[in-house]
């Protein structure tokens, strides 16, 4: 297996992986949306707005492993200081604790609505990381 090595290509093209790779989580999630799989459109949403969250840090020159460290970073650097707004916070941890319960929750049961309110989050945060970058 090869190894990752954050020193190749440059800051920008970090954030263009990390913003495609959103692209392809977000995607996925409107397929499985689309074909009423909840559970597995709330896991690929989740991650669509991981990798994005990611993708912002990467315009900083940050990154975090855990997901807790991104999200509560991202919570520091961009909601506390209002570049996003509050509610986009509350989403975000709305969306992590769904994905959670979705994954790992043996009779939880998703929602159409659900999951459509995770695209659309995820949707929200890729669309104004695209139109940033």
């Amino acid at each position: 297996m090869e190894q990752h090595r954050e020193d190749i290509g440059t800051r920008k093209d970090l954030v263009f992986y990390r913003l495609q790779t959103a692209k392809a989580d977000l995607k996925s999630a409107r397929i499985l949306l689309a074909a009423e799989e909840y559970k597995g459109a709330n896991n690929r949403a989740y991650y669509a707005i991981f990798h994005a969250i990611n993708a912002i840090h990467a315009l900083s020159g940050k990154a975090y492993k855990r997901h807790k460290d991104a999200i509560g970073n991202f919570n520091k650097d961009y909601i506390k200081t209002e570049i996003f707004p509050r509610e986009m916070g509350k989403k975000i941890g709305e969306a992590e604790e769904i994905r959670h319960a979705s994954d790992y929750d043996d009779f939880y049961i998703a929602s159409q609505e659900e999951s459509e309110r995770q695209v659309v989050v995820a949707d929200g945060l890729y669309s104004w990381l695209k139109s940033t970058v």
